[in-house]
């Protein structure tokens, strides 16, 4: 398989020109939950409008002039935010829209969509709707949709990759983690190795320097996302989710990706700086273990967005993140009820580079 590099994936903390979102409508999400988070995301629309533009899928119009209403009675400005009348299956624009890359063409450089094959994390069957998002995205931004595949066996086969699956520097360095794309649980891409992955990394995103991790967290149902425990915070920093009690279940693997980032170099060959992120106490609903996570934080242009969970280590994690970006304001945003959807700030948005 010989790929060239031609495009680029911006890091997040880049000049956005939107975020991308839906709105919640699937109350299988947060069954017995739903009612409270609608207005989580006025609140979460209420930081982003501050310093960029919001589109927003909604299911109808119906469904638009409820969302609406919600966000002008939490005196959300409008002015910034476009609705779509997309149909989705779920919210989680983070792994089924497109991901945008800075592409060079004809001597000019302008933006692309990659859309990537959704399969519904290889676990829910109700995905067909959101599997069309890339489209629709590249038809009203009337941008080009890239398709990454690789041809194998006298076929093209194309890859299946979610947002929040990567993390970048936007140099050249990913980070990823085994579970997710090695393991055949949950499996992605069947037979794809990790070479394979590495040059489909290179040639698709411009990162040619990959750091594997090894498990994601406990209650993660994507098996091992990556925005769920270690993030760039900028070209040569990553903060990374630690838990300090032996006796919890992620206290081993949140260990051996501690140790396996500070082993590893950046593009440059460079040794990261490795910031240790808390972990929040154990949020348990209904008997299950949910992925309650500081590290699932989206950074716009203006704010961090940092999911919270009425626990001690709030403060110690907002601490964290307000030191490491001096420039933007440190958002919290409480997620005891919307991690019951097992996802929360960086889960639920995708970017828009400038």
């Amino acid at each position: 398989m010989e790929l060239t590099t031609r495009y680029r994936m911006p890091a997040e903390w880049e000049p956005h020109a939107a975020t991308w979102i839906a709105w919640p409508h699937y109350e299988g999400d947060w069954p017995g939950k739903f009612e409270p988070i609608p207005w989580v995301y006025a609140e979460i629309v209420r930081h982003l409008v501050a310093g960029e533009n919001v589109h927003i899928l909604v299911q109808s119009a119906v469904l638009e002039r409820r969302a609406r209403r919600v966000l002008k009675d939490a005196m959300v400005s409008l002015r910034r935010v476009k609705f779509h009348h997309w149909p989705t299956d779920r919210v989680w624009t983070r792994d089924s829209a497109a991901i945008f890359v800075k592409q060079q063409a004809r001597g000019k450089l302008g933006l692309a969509l990659m859309g990537w094959r959704f399969t519904g994390w290889a676990k829910y069957s109700n995905h067909k709707l959101d599997a069309k998002i890339p489209f629709r995205m590249a038809e009203y931004l009337r941008l080009a949709l890239i398709k990454p595949a690789i041809h194998a066996r006298g076929r093209e086969r194309q890859i299946v990759l979610e947002g929040g699956s990567i993390d970048v520097n936007g140099r050249g360095t990913l980070l990823t983690t085994e579970e997710c794309l090695l393991s055949k649980v949950q499996q992605r891409n069947r037979g794809l190795t990790r070479a394979q992955l590495e040059k489909i990394f290179a040639h698709y995103l411009g990162a040619g320097n990959v750091i594997w991790l090894g498990r994601g967290i406990a209650g993660d149902d994507t098996h091992g996302h990556v925005d769920d425990i270690a993030r760039f915070v900028n070209p040569t920093t990553v903060v990374a989710a630690s838990e300090h009690d032996p006796a919890d279940i992620n206290y081993k693997p949140l260990r051996d990706n501690l140790h396996r980032l500070k082993k590893v170099k950046d593009q440059n060959g460079r040794r990261l700086q490795v910031v240790e992120l808390p972990m929040p106490a154990p949020v348990i609903f209904q008997g299950r273990r949910l992925p309650a996570s500081y590290a699932n934080f989206y950074i716009c242009n203006r704010a961090v967005l940092v999911p919270t969970f009425n626990d001690r280590n709030d403060r110690l994690a907002l601490n964290v993140l307000a030191d490491l970006f001096p420039a933007r304001k440190i958002v919290p945003i409480y997620s005891g009820d919307f991690i019951w959807g097992f996802g929360a700030m960086h889960c639920m948005t995708q970017q828009q580079p400038a």
